[in-house]
C-alpha cells in the first residue's frame, strides 16, 4: 500500500487540522467509560482540548484524565477514527499561556487572563499504535 494513502496516513493528516470530536474518558469512580464532544485544537504541532472559562468548578472530564490519562479521540469529520492517546492536564501559567493564547485567536475571544486562570487545558499524546 502507498505510505500517503494508508489510514495512519490519513489519520496523521485529520490530525493536523483543529476540529470538533469526540474524546471518551474513564470515569474516576465508575470506571466506566465516557464521552463528550469538544474541540480539538492543533496549533504548532501540539494536539490540546481547552474549554470556555468556569471558575466554579473543574470539568468532570478533568478529573478522570487526572484519574487515568488514557484517552480515545473520535475524529469524525474528514475521517472516521478513533484514535488511543495520553493526556496530560496542564496547570503551569508558562506552559499553559501558549495553548490558550492560540484557542483564545481561534475563537476571536479577548479574555485570555480570565481563559489562563480557569479554563480547562489538556494536551495529548497520540499512542504510536495509531500510525499503524
Amino acid at each position: 500500500m502507498d505510505p500517503e494513502n494508508s489510514p495512519g496516513a490519513a489519520t496523521r493528516a485529520a490530525l493536523s487540522h483543529s476540529q470538533l470530536i469526540d474524546l471518551t474518558t474513564t470515569g474516576r469512580r465508575t470506571g466506566r467509560r465516557r464521552r463528550i464532544e469538544i474541540f480539538l485544537h492543533h496549533d504548532n504541532g501540539q494536539l490540546f482540548i481547552t474549554g470556555m472559562p468556569r471558575a466554579d468548578r473543574t470539568r468532570d472530564w478533568i478529573h478522570n484524565i487526572e484519574a487515568d490519562p488514557h484517552v480515545v479521540v473520535h475524529l469524525k469529520q474528514s475521517v472516521v477514527v478513533d484514535v488511543p492517546a495520553t493526556a496530560r492536564v496542564v496547570t503551569d501559567p508558562d506552559e499553559r499561556r501558549p495553548f490558550i493564547e492560540a484557542a483564545a485567536r481561534r475563537w476571536r475571544r479577548t479574555d485570555v487572563p480570565e481563559m489562563l486562570r480557569h479554563s480547562p487545558l489538556i494536551v495529548l499524546t497520540v499512542d504510536d499504535s495509531a500510525d499503524r
